[in-house]
């Protein structure tokens, strides 16, 4: 069968289901099904499916993604991130726009225990926005923080779906780990100073608040000392284990959820019904999780063996253009998904075609994934379909509108945009870290 009718039937058939609104899952296995057999030798093509979706799922490489959703669940369901907020609070005082500061700041730390996106933006929208709204903040100024740094949430380690990422290219793991810190640590950067700079221009965007006098020295660092700092100790223990080679990125993660329960049971947050909602919750979403790869991997083998993929590289190889136009090209495709689609789907549909590319044109792996991962990232603040635009609109008032979340969200995603061009002109942005540290 010509490669373009193959195209044709696999993706025609995958958008018509989905468009039924069947799961992305159940989508992939559904067209996956209709591949083996007619691309995978009819039922000895099933056979093989079945042989795959065990393969794929039993993976060593894939073990990370449940113990870093443990690390969030535990995080946020035994009550230490409400006493890391308290502790930036007190920590925090003389500052334009100090609440929005207040869950940057907070959020980049969640974001080097916690691995969803979600979960730290529905943490900070639900502790933090009714506070910010009542204090008279303009909800941009509310809003757009805490849905900013929900998505720095993705590059900042640890990162189930940067795990993801990496297995279903076959990059780095801890490479893409590590390289995700400093331009996560970037846009927090710009973000803060975005809302100091806002704030100091029209004041009436983040009133003033009048504080309590300045406490004593301990009263202001101890909280910190004693709730954030171990936190930020966990972090160290997870990338420098890695960086070090005394473990794998599985067992560093490993020792960053222990670390994480060790943690709440030493603040007595802990207790055995929050513990168990940790665990259901991590089950759940590592469950749908490895449910996707199992779609994915077929996937992948079908559009091999069906000869798609060797068309369309053939097809773009074939029209003489420069790498950088290429690149250009991919990243246009996954912008324009990310308004549509899931961080998952974005993968599931475009890594077939794309790491064939990158090994065309000799793009280094992890500065690619950097770039892939920063596009999943402005998709998750990118309307109409942004999950974080959602997130948010679930834990905000009744009175915040969508057209209201969607302005919010705007500065951030143009920030977004302005590091990844800057990982464009300047790899080293994305690589120098994991050279360094050895991922």
């Amino acid at each position: 069968m010509p490669w373009i009718e193959a195209t044709i039937i696999l993706f025609g058939g995958l958008l018509l289901i989905m468009a039924f609104g069947l799961p992305v899952a159940f989508a992939f296995l559904g067209i996956n099904l209709v591949g083996a057999a007619l691309f995978l030798g009819g039922e000895n093509g099933l056979v093989q499916f079945n042989r795959n979706a065990v393969q794929s799922v039993t993976a060593f490489a894939l073990t990370p993604i449940p113990f870093f959703v443990l690390m969030g669940e535990v995080l946020f369901h035994s009550g230490v991130a409400m006493k890391a907020i308290d502790a930036f609070a007190v920590l925090i005082r003389r500052v334009p726009g100090r609440l929005s500061v207040i869950a940057i700041v907070a959020g980049t730390v969640f974001s080097a225990i916690s691995g969803s996106t979600i979960a730290t933006t529905a943490l900070l929208g639900s502790l933090m926005l009714p506070t910010m709204l009542a204090r008279g903040y303009h909800p941009k100024m509310a809003l757009g923080p805490i849905m900013g740094i929900g998505g720095v949430d993705m590059l900042i380690p640890p990162s189930a779906l940067t795990v993801l990422l990496g297995s279903l290219a076959g990059i780095s793991i801890s490479g893409l780990l590590i390289g995700g810190i400093v331009p996560g640590l970037m846009l927090s950067a710009l973000f803060i100073g975005y809302i100091i700079v806002c704030s100091i221009i029209d004041p009436a965007l983040a009133p003033a608040e009048a504080l309590e006098a300045k406490p004593a020295f301990w009263e202001r660092w101890g909280p910190f000392l004693l709730y954030v700092l171990p936190l930020l100790s966990i972090f160290g223990l997870v990338v420098g284990a890695m960086s070090a080679g005394w473990a794998t990125p599985t067992e560093a993660a490993a020792l960053g959820a222990a670390g994480t329960i060790v943690a709440a049971a030493c603040y007595r947050g802990l207790t055995l019904r929050n513990l168990m909602q940790s665990l259901l919750g991590t089950v759940a979403i590592s469950g749908i999780i490895l449910f996707i790869i199992v779609g994915a991997t077929t996937f992948s083998q079908v559009l091999s063996f069906s000869g798609v993929v060797n068309g369309i590289i053939g097809l773009i190889t074939g029209q003489g253009l420069s790498p950088m136009t290429v690149l250009i090209g991919m990243i246009l495709i996954l912008l324009v998904l990310g308004c549509f689609v899931d961080q998952v789907s974005m993968m599931l549909i475009t890594l077939p075609f794309f790491m064939p590319l990158v090994a065309k044109f000799n793009f280094d792996p992890i500065w690619f994934g950097m770039i892939f991962l920063i596009c999943m990232q402005l998709g998750l603040l990118t309307p109409p379909f942004g999950l974080l635009l959602y997130t948010m609109k679930g834990v905000a008032p009744p009175s915040i509108t969508m057209n209201q979340i969607y302005v919010a969200a705007l500065p951030y995603v143009l920030f977004g945009l302005l590091v990844l061009l800057l990982i464009i002109l300047f790899p080293p942005i994305a690589t120098w870290l994991p050279s360094v540290l050895g991922g």
